[in-house]
Formats: C-alpha cells, sequence, structure tokens
C-alpha cells in the first residue's frame, strides 16, 4: 500500500527509468548509483504491491500498474514544484548559494556585468565562479557541483540531461605577428593560405569537436596543431615568439593583451554558440533560476552577435 511516507526521491529513479528505458541511463541520468537506482524501484515496488516493470524486455517497459503509477508521479512532482515557486515568491525575493560554471573568455567579458547586476537586484544571492577549461567544466556539472553552465555549443556536452539557452554568435579570429607572411594576404583570411602554416589552438589536441577543425574539414584541410592551451594568452605569447599563428574565438582574442601581434578575422560564417546549460534531471533552486535568467537578459559583450531566435529555448 502507498503510505504517505513514501520517499519523493523514489518517484523520480522510478520516472528517470521510465524516460531512459534502461536502469543504467536512469543512473548517469540523476547521477546515483545503478544499484541506488534498482532499489528505489524496488522499494516503490514493493510499497505498491505490485510490479512497475517488465525486467523481461529491452528496453525495459512500463507494466498497465506502472504506467499508471507515472502519471501520478509526475504530478506529484509537478505539484512539488508549483510549491516551491509559490513560496518562493512570498519570500519575497530568491535568496541561497549557486555555483555558476564558466570558461575564461566569458569569465572575464561576460560574468562580471552579469554578477554586478544581480548583486543590485537579488543581495540575498551568492554566486560562486567556478571558472575552468571546458572538459573541466562538463566533469565538475556531471558531478553536481554545478548548478548553471556557461560553455560553448561545440564540443557538445556528454549529458543527453543538459537543456541550453543560446546567448551570443561569436566569429573566429587568427593572430598572427604583424610582419608574418599571411600580413599580404587580404581579410579575411583563407583557410587555405593559413594551412600553409604551423598553427596553434585553444583546446585539446585530440578533442577535433571545436569549431576550427569543423571549418579546416570544411575547407578540406587537415589541422594538427603545433601547440595546443586552454589559454588565450598562452596562444598570442607563442605567436609573439613566431611559434606559428593562432586560432581562437573573437571574444578571446578581445579579453586578452594582444600588444604586439595582429588580430584578424577567418573566412566563413563557421563561430562559436556560447549558451547558458542547466541540467533538466535537476530541478533549479529559486537562486539558480534566477541567475540563469539573469544570464539571458544581461548584454551580450561587445564584438559578439545576438543568437538567432529558433536557438533560444527559455526555462
Amino acid at each position: 500500500m502507498l503510505r504517505t511516507d513514501v520517499r519523493l526521491e523514489w518517484f523520480l529513479s522510478f520516472l528517470a527509468v521510465v524516460d531512459t528505458g534502461s536502469f543504467g541511463a536512469a543512473a548517469e541520468s540523476t547521477h546515483r548509483s545503478q544499484p541506488r537506482v534498482s532499489m528505489h524501484v524496488a522499494a516503490l515496488e514493493r510499497e505498491a504491491g505490485v510490479a512497475l516493470f517488465d525486467r523481461r524486455r529491452r528496453p525495459v517497459a512500463l507494466t498497465d500498474a506502472g504506467a499508471a503509477l507515472a502519471d501520478h508521479a509526475r504530478r506529484i512532482l509537478g505539484e512539488l514544484h508549483l510549491a516551491e515557486e509559490a513560496m518562493a515568491a512570498r519570500r519575497g525575493t530568491a535568496r541561497g548559494v549557486v555555483t555558476l560554471g564558466s570558461y575564461p573568455s566569458p569569465s572575464a567579458a561576460f560574468v562580471p556585468r552579469v554578477l554586478g547586476g544581480l548583486a543590485r537586484t537579488n543581495p540575498d544571492i551568492e554566486v560562486i565562479l567556478s571558472d575552468h577549461s571546458i572538459p573541466v567544466l562538463d566533469e565538475a556539472f556531471a558531478g553536481g557541483r554545478i548548478d548553471v553552465c556557461l560553455r560553448p555549443l561545440t564540443p557538445p556536452p556528454t549529458s543527453k540531461s543538459l537543456r541550453h539557452q543560446t546567448l551570443w554568435w561569436e566569429p573566429l579570429v587568427v593572430v598572427h605577428p604583424p610582419d608574418h607572411p599571411l600580413a599580404a594576404v587580404p581579410g579575411p583570411l583563407p583557410v587555405a593560405a593559413l594551412a600553409e602554416h604551423p598553427v596553434i589552438t585553444i583546446g585539446r589536441a585530440e578533442d577535433m569537436a571545436f569549431e576550427w577543425y569543423k571549418l579546416f574539414r570544411d575547407r578540406g584541410q587537415d589541422l594538427q596543431p603545433v601547440h595546443t592551451t586552454n589559454q588565450p594568452q598562452t596562444v598570442i605569447g607563442l605567436v609573439r615568439e613566431n611559434l606559428g599563428v593562432g586560432i581562437m574565438n573573437a571574444l578571446a582574442a578581445r579579453v586578452s593583451d594582444t600588444t604586439g601581434v595582429a588580430v584578424r578575422r577567418l573566412e566563413g560564417d563557421c563561430g562559436r554558440r556560447v549558451a547558458a546549460f542547466w541540467d533538466a534531471s535537476r530541478p533549479l533552486t529559486p537562486a539558480a533560476r534566477t541567475l540563469f535568467r539573469h544570464l539571458g537578459t544581461t548584454p551580450i559583450p561587445e564584438g559578439t552577435e545576438p543568437a538567432p531566435a529558433e536557438d533560444v529555448a527559455g526555462v
């Protein structure tokens, strides 16, 4: 018999299995271990007194009883969410601690304005900035150590439960010494001309999903960088020493000291799209929801362009 002491986390694990089709995928999406998800579902089946899944099928399928309970579980959790929103409204302002993940260029060019505006309108929200490279951000997000994250759409995040609202688009740029042979090539610089020289990029050499790799592939070129780094300023320092020409997103160049180098637009419409991400498998707290909305309403950095309308989704 379903009693009033049924734990809500049992419903969360149960619905995760329903939505993903397997206990393993449910464990990944809820950031729980698979035995824990199985334990939650088994406890719920004991309380209900009926089997909720036909485990002989792959993917696992709901029984009739499981389908009926899934509808009720969604309504129960939905009502809990509405109750929290009602209480948040009556608290006057959202409050609490929220962790924002970001990578170097938005952290310098965008985040300070976001946090300044938030401090003025919602002083009871404390934001902890977690600034890392994109792979480290993804690991922290998957581990539940970040509530909201700023990251580019490429490389794509590994977690399937992430949702996003795109904030801006920015072009790709080339950084080279003023007396470099590329200085004589009219801009925007063609990929074919760039491919004749050693190239330095941001990002791991083994991660071929970054925007510049795609642009080179689209132009029939093979990009094999001589150096890679997660720091834009390091790229520029290497370029100053004539160790290669750099490729990066425009915002990275804008927030760096580019004294002694030329920054020029790269050909094509391949650029970087930057978005605010949240994890749909974890409910956003009122503080995190407020921060997310500020990310979407704060003016985008200089030199970037608004996201296409079809690429924007609310939270």
